[in-house]
Order: structure tokens, then C-alpha cells, then sequence
């Protein structure tokens, strides 16, 4: 096959997040690490060059252990339909809480992956770390559309 040369307009965020969801539960199959080099290229255009965003993008071409990729399926799954999910989550302190989430989008902040969705409990936006999901139980409770972009980090804002 040809290399492309062509240079497209890059990615916006949220394009981003999404890929990189799929590829995180996409596990050491024959293709992932073709689709995880370019992922590695999407990031290309962001000109971001320091520690946090190096750290970031190999936290994002890596795959997840299969407990927690098999966790981040069903989290996709109801983003993709809009569906409320029920977490088991191990708060900073060691606490169990289960929480009603209407899940938005995914995102990598430097080692961790985070769920982002609008916490039932809290009545708010909250960000879940995968690692402290315990478990992700679908319901068949529709989810409020929530705007992706606005929960995703590297957004520029329009002036006021």
C-alpha cells in the first residue's frame, strides 16, 4: 500500500478522544500497533511539547490491561448509544460508591484514562479514573446529550 502524503486538517479533540477510546480496548491484536502509530501522527499537528503531553500520548497508545479494557467496551458502547451506566468506583480515599453516570467522553490526562460524565450523585460533570472503575453495569436509561468538547482538555475558547 502507498504512503499518503497529503497533508489533511488535523483532528479536532474530541475526533481524538474518540479514536484513541477505540484503540485502547482494541488489546494487541494484529492491527493495533498500525492503528496506534497513527495515532501517534494525529497528534503530530498539536505543537504541545513537554512532559505532560509526552507522558499523555503514550498513556494513549498503550493498550489497557484486558480488566479494565473489557470495562472501557461497555463505557463506549453506552457513549455510542447515549445510555446511563451504573459504576462501581473506588473514590481517591479507598471508598466503594455506586453512581448513576451519563458517560460523555474518554480522555488521557498523563498515566490515567477518565471517564467523563454527568455524575447522578453529584448532580455534575465528573471525571471517573478507569483504573478505580470496579465495575460498569449498562442500563436501558436514556442519557441527556451532553457536547463532548466541552470536557475535553487543549480546547481553544472563542473570545467573549
Amino acid at each position: 500500500m502507498a504512503n499518503v502524503t497529503r497533508h489533511p486538517a488535523p483532528l479536532t479533540t474530541a475526533e481524538l478522544a474518540a479514536l484513541a477510546l477505540s484503540l485502547a480496548h482494541l488489546g494487541a491484536g494484529p492491527q493495533s500497533v498500525t492503528a496506534r502509530r497513527g495515532l501517534r501522527h494525529a497528534f503530530e499537528h498539536l505543537d504541545l511539547d513537554d512532559d505532560v503531553i509526552a507522558t499523555t500520548l503514550s498513556t494513549l497508545t498503550t493498550p489497557l490491561p484486558p480488566d479494565v479494557a473489557r470495562r472501557a467496551r461497555a463505557v463506549a458502547n453506552a457513549i455510542t448509544a447515549r445510555l446511563v451506566i451504573r459504576l462501581q468506583y473506588l473514590d481517591a480515599g479507598g471508598r466503594l460508591t455506586v453512581r448513576d453516570v451519563e458517560p460523555v467522553t474518554c480522555l488521557v490526562h498523563r498515566d490515567h484514562w477518565y471517564l467523563v460524565g454527568w455524575c447522578r450523585m453529584r448532580r455534575g460533570i465528573r471525571a471517573f479514573r478507569f483504573d478505580r472503575i470496579v465495575s460498569v453495569e449498562p442500563t436501558d436509561v436514556p442519557a441527556r446529550p451532553h457536547l463532548a468538547e466541552r470536557y475535553l482538555p487543549f480546547q481553544r475558547r472563542a473570545a467573549a
